[in-house]
């Protein structure tokens, strides 16, 4: 056999082992892909909560009402862009109320916001303005990762002694050692980390 084919012939082998190893163990892999989006650092008392905007299933004002009512934080500042000619904040707490939670517990706050790193901006200002030190930041799971690096970030660039603990909610169709079983957390998976990408690089 000549050398050419030969090496050929190893390196369709080293890849068809490698496929194989892949499939047997693709469990253990996709889970930490999943996993390395999770960044959580878990509640602790707080003057207030702050709600991100972008989850159409209310599973982050949920979680920051259930931070209320075990005595975390008296409030919860709800973040909102527009939403179909609505503010998607206010659209948030009607969800809450209607779900049994008293409204004072809440805080519009609508903005004009087309990113994270705009969100933060705008936020950060926001609670030094209400002279907040500190606070938590409710945000859905796999986004835990990306948006604690921004908000840290933004605190630093300025130059505010701001405190900050990440605290993750549930999402309805992430779950990190499973959400390579449907489409949703298919597509959830891959735009948190392109996202995740393009903010390593500063788009």
């Amino acid at each position: 056999m000549a050398p050419r084919r030969s090496h050929k012939l190893h390196f369709a082998l080293a890849l068809a082992v490698l496929a194989i190893l892949l499939f047997l163990t693709r469990a253990l892999w996709l889970t930490a892909v999943g996993s390395a989006l999770i960044h959580e650092d878990g509640p602790a008392p707080a003057d207030m909560a702050v709600v991100l905007a972008g989850d159409q299933w209310g599973n982050r004002i949920l979680k920051a009402a259930d931070l209320v009512r075990q005595g975390y934080v008296p409030a919860v500042l709800v973040s909102g862009p527009p939403y179909y000619g609505a503010w998607e904040s206010d659209l948030a707490i009607a969800f809450a109320v209607r779900r049994g939670n008293p409204p004072q517990w809440f805080v519009s706050f609508p903005l004009q916001a087309l990113s994270t790193r705009d969100e933060a901006r705008l936020i950060l200002a926001e609670l030094m303005r209400r002279h907040v030190h500190r606070f938590l930041l409710v945000t859905s799971d796999y986004h835990t990762g990306r948006a604690g690096r921004i908000y840290r970030d933004a605190i630093r660039s300025s130059g505010d002694p701001l405190d900050m603990r990440v605290v993750a909610a549930p999402d309805r169709f992430f779950r990190r050692d499973s959400w390579w079983k449907s489409r949703e957390g298919q597509k959830i998976v891959f735009t948190e980390w392109s996202k995740t990408l393009a903010t390593a690089v500063g788009k």
